[in-house]
């Protein structure tokens, strides 16, 4: 009977310290899990910040970096975006464009760009130039220009980041960045990514073109970014003229200047700016109040 109850003892015993094994067991999993989150999160922040200093070295050389922006597709944009840049490189600027239109990236065709970037022994990529203007866009990385890009968030992002990253402009006075239109995750992208100078908003005078043009503009405000001014673009008979201006008067904006529609963009085999004296004429009133601009940004940020 001793030995019996010695033996029923020891499993007593054995039990009592069981218990708070397994309670000891079930409270460390929620913390284990708490930790494992936590480390995640901060490896995430190493990524993001070592993508940020990336890019910041890799754009250290530039002075000043513009967004050319719209509220919607259709308005012209990306020929506003190429001939803005030709126009600065005219005048004598160092001047780079840089197309981040995932859906649409245009900018190798309108600037007649036939060479590839080439890669460098560290792996960077030296952007082709064209017209003085050195470019650079998601199309060199299409294998057929008509081929559609479907890529949700994090692949957009990723893909831009890596972009920025990679590619070595060198000096540059002027980087002009051809963003996507709407308030999606691409010029999201752009806008956190980079410390931008400013944005460039391209309107058209229809009222609607006017409605999305506020929406893009309202974005920008949000992320506390200047607006350097608004251009109208597509003006004269056909669609009116005169929207442009009066959403700058509305929005407490610099207006840059009007466009007029003219039968010079149907040669599309070099920028209008290139063939056409009227249209440079244009372009170059655009770039003066463009410049006097980014002229009282620095005036306001020595203060």
């Amino acid at each position: 009977m001793t030995q019996e109850h010695g033996h029923e003892g020891h499993s007593h015993e054995g039990h009592a310290h069981a218990a708070p094994r397994q309670v000891g067991q079930q409270q460390a999993g929620p913390q284990s899990a708490q930790a494992a989150q936590a480390r995640a999160k901060i490896e995430q922040m190493k990524r993001t910040w070592e993508q940020k200093r990336n890019i910041a070295n890799s754009l250290g050389r530039i002075k000043y970096k513009i967004g050319v922006y719209s509220g919607k597709g259709g308005v012209g944009k990306t020929t506003v975006a190429c001939n803005l840049a030709v126009t600065l490189a005219q005048e004598g600027a160092r001047v780079g464009i840089l197309d981040v239109d995932i859906d649409c990236p245009n900018v190798v065709r309108a600037m007649k760009v036939s060479e590839p970037p080439l890669v460098t022994e560290d792996k960077k990529l030296m952007p082709p130039e064209r017209y003085g203007v050195r470019v650079m866009s998601m199309g060199f990385f299409q294998q057929k220009e008509e081929e559609a890009i479907i890529w949700r968030g994090p692949m957009i992002h990723n893909a831009i980041s890596q972009l920025l990253q990679s590619t070595d402009w060198g000096d540059l006075d002027y980087l002009l960045i051809d963003l996507p239109p709407g308030t999606s995750d691409a010029p999201l992208t752009i806008m956190q990514s980079l410390t931008m100078d400013g944005f460039v908003i391209v309107a058209t005078p229809q009222e609607l073109a006017r409605i999305d043009a506020m929406r893009s503009i309202n974005m920008i405000k949000t992320l506390k970014i200047n607006v350097l001014g608004i251009v109208e673009n597509f003006s004269g008979e056909m669609f009116g003229s005169g929207g442009g201006e009066d959403l700058a008067v509305e929005m407490g904006l610099p207006f840059l200047g009007r466009l007029e529609m003219r039968k010079e963009y149907r040669d599309t085999s070099k920028p209008a700016t290139v063939t056409s004296r009227q249209v440079f004429k244009e372009y170059q009133h655009v770039v003066e109040q463009l410049k006097a601009q980014l002229s009282k940004l620095e005036v306001g940020a020595a203060k």
